[in-house]
């Protein structure tokens, strides 16, 4: 039977275990990780220590990108001793009725991540169309005869991703915004700019693998399908169309401002710049 894996935070109950009976120890995390993540790629790891009225100890909560791999993970640990002395219990989490969590992008170092396994890390490559000042295009900051302190930086970008293993390629615009404090300072406003175009990047990209689905197959082989629900108005527009995106009068920047998760997490301000073209390898 064939699953699909999206490129969103993990929201199943399928795709969650949960994990009991854990001892107290250094790098307990770490060797949750290492002992699941042979059944498959991870989102994440997290252990918690037990309730006053439990008892000492910890349980973990591991979620899975597919279901299948958390099913098998369950039945082969359930009653396993793995890294420490006594047994584990484990097993799939119970959907929770009347409970509807929202499903959340991933930001684009998860993405990559799982591209770069079900893929390959040459089976995908990314490139940048256009990156686009467009700070003050919605007229703020502009009241006559006043200087402001606060500035506000954004930036519009569009990227590209190909899978040419598949023939499936899609697009992402995305808009990163920060305020800088102190507008006289150029230090201070060179680094915020670096910091939004580097958001403005991550969430494009983001928002290019949110079009594709992977299917995997019972044979372990992945096929990807373009996710039609996830359509923009730009996917229609040529490079050139996207280049000239902000002298369009109709345009509103917000509908650009994908709310990604821990999307800050991806940004360092030692980090470059990603290059124009931004090969997976």
């Amino acid at each position: 039977m064939a699953e699909v894996v999206e490129f969103r935070v993990p929201a199943g109950s399928a795709q969650t275990l949960l994990v009991w009976g854990l001892e107290p120890g250094p790098g307990l995390e770490h060797s949750l990780f290492s002992a699941f993540s042979k059944f498959g790629l991870l989102y994440s790891v997290r252990a918690h220590r037990n309730a006053a009225v439990a008892g000492p100890g910890y349980y973990a909560i591991i979620k899975f990108y597919s279901a299948g791999d958390a099913s098998r993970a369950q039945r082969t640990c359930n009653g396993q001793r793995l890294f420490q002395k006594s047994p584990l219990k484990v097993c799939v989490c119970t959907k929770q009725k009347g409970f509807q969590q929202q499903v959340l992008a991933l930001n684009s170092s998860k993405c990559q991540e799982l591209a770069n396994h079900y893929l390959g890390f040459n089976g995908w490559s990314s490139r940048i169309i256009t990156l686009q000042n467009v700070s003050g295009f919605d007229g703020e900051n502009e009241e006559l005869g006043k200087t402001l302190q606060k500035r506000s930086v954004k930036y519009l970008c569009a990227v590209e991703v190909t899978l040419p293993n598949h023939g499936v390629r899609t697009r992402g615009v995305a808009l990163g915004e920060a305020d800088v404090e102190n507008g006289e300072d150029p230090l201070e406003f060179v680094t915020a700019t670096r910091r939004v175009q580097k958001l403005a990047v991550g969430k494009a990209l983001s928002s290019a693998f949110q079009k594709m689905l992977l299917v995997v197959l019972e044979n372990g082989k992945v096929v990807v399908e373009y996710n039609s629900s996830q359509e923009e108005p730009t996917d229609f527009l040529t490079e050139e169309e996207l280049k000239g995106l902000v002298q369009v009068n109709e345009l509103s920047l917000e509908q650009f401002d994908l709310k990604e998760e821990e999307v800050l997490s991806d940004l360092s301000f030692d980090d470059e710049l990603p290059s124009w073209e931004m090969p997976s390898d």
